[in-house]
């Protein structure tokens, strides 16, 4: 059957119908939603003015642009901590802008270590803008997914592997029940953990944003425990 999609965003969740991606018959999907609250507004922050719907309280918004080599206002009144972003209107990658150096930009569907090119962002957020350089063009039509640390609930950080079978202990205030790593310094896949689908310790159930691979099972020396 054809792919319809989503039809509709509703209260407690959404809709879909038709098979393909998101909806073949019988199969196992797994979806992760944040609340960006319930309007989207006009937001003239930066020196380009963006369409913003944002929850400050949970520290998510969804932006979303036009233009390039410039601010855009997100509206979390706080640095983000991460932000995911895409060309809407043409083939193109996925930057990714974190805390531990915002100087750097990862590529969500790629292996690739972070890079110095400053022409994806340029700067490092600030409580009221991100900035886009030209790497975007004067017709890019942009989203970015803007999340900021809440204590209690979100938290972006680093640490340094120790290659042992015990790693690291990672600190962030709370239990997580979405976990995303990339390694910086090299090559290496994305991986996501998630309680809705392994809510034990060892968590074995990892996907990878940069692959169409179906789930892994089996844990190694990268997992967290």
């Amino acid at each position: 059957s054809g792919e319809t999609g989503i039809t509709a965003f509703v209260a407690g969740g959404y809709t879909s119908e038709g098979g393909g991606h998101i909806n073949s018959d019988g199969q196992p999907f797994i979806s992760w939603m944040w609340n960006a609250g319930s309007s989207t507004v006009s937001n003239t922050d930066g020196s380009i003015t963006s369409s913003v719907r944002a929850n400050p309280s949970a520290g998510f918004s969804i932006v979303t642009w036009t233009g390039n080599s410039g601010t855009v206002g997100h509206g979390l009144n706080a640095a983000p901590g991460l932000i995911i972003s895409k060309i809407r209107n043409t083939s193109s990658a996925w930057p990714v802008q974190h805390s531990y150096d915002t100087s750097q930009f990862l590529t969500l569907n790629s292996t690739d270590a972070a890079s110095s090119d400053t022409t994806r962002f340029g700067a490092a957020p600030t409580s009221s803008v991100f900035s886009v350089g030209s790497w975007w063009n004067s017709s890019s039509n942009g989203v970015a997914y803007c999340f900021a640390p809440v204590e209690g609930y979100s938290a972006f950080g680093s640490y340094t592997g120790n290659g042992a079978n015990n790693g690291p202990a990672v600190y962030t205030g709370f239990k997580p029940r979405w976990v995303l790593i990339k390694r910086m310094d090299n090559t290496g896949d994305w991986r996501i953990w998630d309680t809705a689908r392994d809510p034990h310790n060892v968590s074995d159930f990892k996907l990878y944003p940069n692959k169409t691979d179906a789930e892994t099972g089996s844990s190694d020396t990268n997992d967290p425990g």
